[in-house]
């Protein structure tokens, strides 16, 4: 298994990620669509729009399944 810095380095736009990074406190995550990969920074499109996450702060990412699909609403 790759390292989470390699994986991003590697992995093709579009992919759909979730990547955890360190924050003050303990972690976080963000988990969307791999936008980015610059040489010090990814930048990932999550619900809530770009974040952009230093890969010094990169603790783990891989892969992840499309989302389910929406429910279908009640009769």
């Amino acid at each position: 298994m790759p390292d989470p810095v390699t994986f991003l380095a590697g992995a093709a736009l579009g992919t759909r990620v979730v990547v955890r990074t360190r924050i003050e406190g303990g972690y976080t995550d963000a988990v969307g669509y791999l936008r980015e990969a610059p040489p010090a920074s990814v930048v990932v499109e999550t619900k809530r729009g770009l974040v952009t996450l230093a890969l010094s702060d990169v603790e783990a990412a891989k892969e992840v399944p499309p989302p389910p699909a929406p429910r279908a609403p009640r009769r």
